[in-house]
């Protein structure tokens, strides 16, 4: 698959799949705390409280970038 995402520090993403050995599922947001290559980031997962579940690393290719203002849908 090519790449054409671009994502960058503090994104807000969701995870289109479950994650593997982990308690995260489909749909699931997170944040993304590093990018540790072109298509590997680490995600953090946190509850309603603020507190971090899990910290994850995850494929771009599994990943949906929330966008909250309106300028941003193209």
């Amino acid at each position: 698959m090519s790449y054409p995402k671009k994502f960058k520090l503090l994104d807000v993403v969701a995870v289109l799949k479950d994650v593997p050995n982990s308690s995260i599922t489909l749909g699931q947001v997170g944040t993304i705390v590093e990018i540790l290559d072109e298509r590997t980031f680490e995600i953090e997962f946190c509850n309603k409280k603020g507190e971090t579940i899990a910290l994850l690393p995850v494929s771009g290719d599994d990943l949906l970038l929330l966008k909250y203002d309106e300028e941003l849908i193209a």
